[in-house]
């Protein structure tokens, strides 16, 4: 991303530099921009579809795991970048899933808003796709380590898969038991 951020010279952008580990790729040698404004698929499934930005990639893929578990096959798509949005993989998400989750650690009017303005705008909401946006919520969270700080605002592999299920209209399986 330091190497994209460095190659853009006619607009701004900027880089957000999380605590803790991140999720991406293999880092070369030397760095290469990437494609702007295109995302990757990271896993394929066929049900439900997260779309991640930024540092919420990893719970992202586990949520999908957990989903598998369940028997909903899970895409996961890493965004990359907030703008420009990538239209054709948000396009091909949206028409290939019953589920779309979009989940960063924006605010309300974030990445999701866009997502969701976007799917508006292409009529892609006329057909009875579930959309559903993970942001962080509009309260004060404590300093905490970040695993106990994104579990607090829902944004881990938990509230992704309560957040499927949800959407779905279906009790989630839990050691046997349902939950609603």
């Amino acid at each position: 991303m330091i190497a994209t951020a460095a190659s853009i010279d006619d607009r701004p952008s900027a880089v957000r530099y999380p605590r803790g580990e991140g999720l991406g790729i293999d880092l070369p040698a030397e760095g290469v921009p990437l494609p702007i404004g295109k995302g990757r698929i990271v896993r394929e499934g066929s049900t439900i579809a997260i779309l991640s930005l930024g540092t919420r990639l990893s719970e992202a893929l586990l949520a999908a795991d957990q989903l598998a578990a369940q028997g909903l096959s899970t895409t996961v798509a890493d965004a990359r970048f907030m703008k420009p949005l990538d239209e054709d993989l948000i396009r091909s998400l949206a028409r290939n899933h019953e589920v779309l989750i979009t989940i960063e650690e924006g605010s309300v009017g974030g990445f999701g808003s866009h997502v969701l303005e976007f799917l508006s705008g292409e009529g892609l909401l006329d057909g009875g796709l579930k959309v559903r946006t993970l942001t962080l919520p509009d309260t004060f969270i404590d300093q905490d380590k970040p695993e106990v700080m994104y579990a607090k605002a829902g944004l881990d592999s938990a509230a992704i898969v309560a957040k499927a299920f949800s959407a779905l209209g279906r009790a989630e399986a839990s050691g046997g038991a349902l939950r609603a």
